[in-house]
């Protein structure tokens, strides 16, 4: 083949054919094609292969260019090329097995029993500790971060006890019962006694004798109830119901005519005095046998630190305990008339001569700021500002507070806002 294109292409052809030299490289281009399509590779395909090998030989030289750098880093940090490869084999290993276990379980054979050499059960019980040892940290770590929880909240297991048990209910410092809340008290004397397990919650001076002033009106109306009087009856005041003691003023003007409820409404709930000696002296045997009444009343609760020398109070010979008057509220709360007149808000009472409007004294009753079912109060200059409730706690819990001896009205509020608080919170 070549001897016979040969004469064609010889560089003598010029000679042989008289062409011209330009000419004859145009026909040596021509022919080269055409051997190039009758060997079938087209042209763009050759240069192609071309460039595909001079830009493969280009890559190469760059990626020895960069394994320099790379081998130079792994002779600085031979311990993180030994590291790739025990992971690598490692990689490698679980690869095997688990086309082992595949292949076994194609065939269906039952599996062999591993043989487990010296060295490897020498290695077991470490392994097994050591894969026991985090369990073993994280439980730790649990308990340990649960008896930081219960010491971040000291009071929170007692709270619990205390709230859910009727047994031995108290009041709880995280409630605001401190040493330093209690001294801040301004009554003289407290007792606060739950009613429902008769557990005493706090006791401050709570024996101490003292004048108990318009508390004693609790009384007058359980003797007055006791007899058993006509309550739609009408009663006018008189001169003989005038404080002659204390000479102290009262809106129920002489000859004014009320019914006998409203006697004993206003006389509960906005402390009339005269109301209440109205009362004792409608009495069967008149005033003298309605304090003897009273103090055998008292006798019979067993009050015996507790006397009477008239309905009112305006006498500092009537006198009690906080702790005794807590039984005198109990024996109040039994009668339904006390209940109603004692909390009532406000009550327009006419009196013959037109009608008053009375409020009750107590305004933490009268503004909602206590639940009660019972209350009074009462002041004179011996005796102080006095307090008496029976708290209903969460609308359901009775539980029983006195106060007694507070310098200031504003005194005795504060203090049964208080004492509302630390019942509130501690008790359910």
């Amino acid at each position: 083949m070549s001897a016979l294109w040969y004469p064609l292409l010889s560089p003598s052809l010029p000679r042989l054919y008289r062409m011209p030299p330009r000419a004859i490289a145009i026909a040596r281009l021509v022919l080269f094609g055409v051997i190039l399509l009758i060997a079938g590779l087209p042209v763009s395909d050759a240069l192609a292969a071309t460039a595909h090998q001079t830009s493969t030989g280009k890559r190469k030289h760059v990626a020895v260019k960069k394994k320099k750098p790379v081998a130079k880093k792994a002779k600085a940090a031979p311990q993180r090329k030994a590291t790739a490869a025990s992971a690598s084999r490692k990689r490698s290993a679980t690869h095997a097995a688990k086309g082992r276990t595949s292949r076994t379980a194609k065939k269906a054979t039952p599996p062999r029993r591993a043989k487990v050499t010296k060295s490897a059960a020498k290695r077991s019980p470490t392994v097994a500790r050591r894969k026991a040892a985090p369990k073993a940290a994280v439980a730790a770590g649990a308990a340990a971060g649960a008896t930081a929880a219960t010491a971040a909240k000291p009071g929170a297991t007692a709270a619990t006890a205390q709230v859910s048990t009727d047994a031995q209910p108290r009041l709880l410092a995280r409630c605001g019962f401190t040493p330093a809340s209690r001294k801040r008290l301004f009554s003289k004397a407290v007792y606060i006694v739950d009613e429902k397990t008769h557990t005493p919650l706090f006791a401050l001076n709570a024996d101490q004798v003292r004048p108990i002033a318009s508390l004693s009106k609790l009384m007058t109306a359980v003797v007055w109830l006791d007899s058993g009087p006509a309550m739609r009856a009408p009663l006018t005041v008189t001169n003989a119901d005038l404080d002659t003691l204390k000479f102290t003023h009262s809106r129920l003007a002489v000859g004014s005519t009320l019914s006998r409820a409203n006697m004993l409404h206003i006389s509960l709930m906005a402390s009339e005095n005269r109301a209440a000696a109205a009362l004792s002296r409608d009495y069967p045997g008149g005033r003298p046998a309605f304090i003897s009444a009273m103090n055998a009343k008292a006798r019979l609760l067993n009050m015996p630190n507790t006397r009477f020398e008239n309905s009112t109070g305006l006498s500092p010979r009537n006198v009690s305990t906080a702790r005794e008057l807590a039984r005198l509220v109990r024996a109040s709360n039994g009668y339904p008339l006390i209940r109603r007149y004692s909390i009532d808000h406000q009550q327009l009472v006419p009196t013959g001569k037109g009608q008053l409007q009375y409020v009750n004294t107590n305004r933490l009753v009268r503004y909602g700021k206590v639940n009660a079912s019972v209350q009074k109060t009462g002041f004179i200059n011996e005796s102080g500002h006095n307090m008496v409730m029976r708290v209903m706690v969460h609308k359901t819990r009775p539980v029983i507070v006195t106060m007694l001896g507070s310098d200031t009205p504003e005194g005795s509020r504060l203090d049964g806002v208080r004492i509302a608080h630390w019942l509130s919170c501690s008790l359910r």
